[in-house]
């Protein structure tokens, strides 16, 4: 059975997720992102504990696929 420091990591890191993927799909939606892919970078900071943890990647814009119009249309 994990401990509590375990579990509640778990329900941080899932709201994490959450709310994260929810703001960028959002932000993907509102903008002119078709055929562009955008750098990513997310920060994680618990200043008691020294931790800075930094993870970067990258992301599609949104194509006629996702069910947004294309550059022409």
């Amino acid at each position: 059975m994990p401990d509590n420091s375990n579990m509640s990591i778990r329900r941080f890191l899932k709201e994490v997720g959450v709310s994260s993927q929810r703001a960028m799909e959002d932000a993907l939606r509102d903008g002119e992102t078709a055929g562009r892919t955008f750098e990513v970078r997310m920060v994680l900071t618990v200043p008691e504990l020294g931790l800075n943890h930094e993870v970067t990647g990258a992301i599609e814009g949104r194509g006629a696929a996702d069910g947004a119009p294309g550059r022409d249309g």
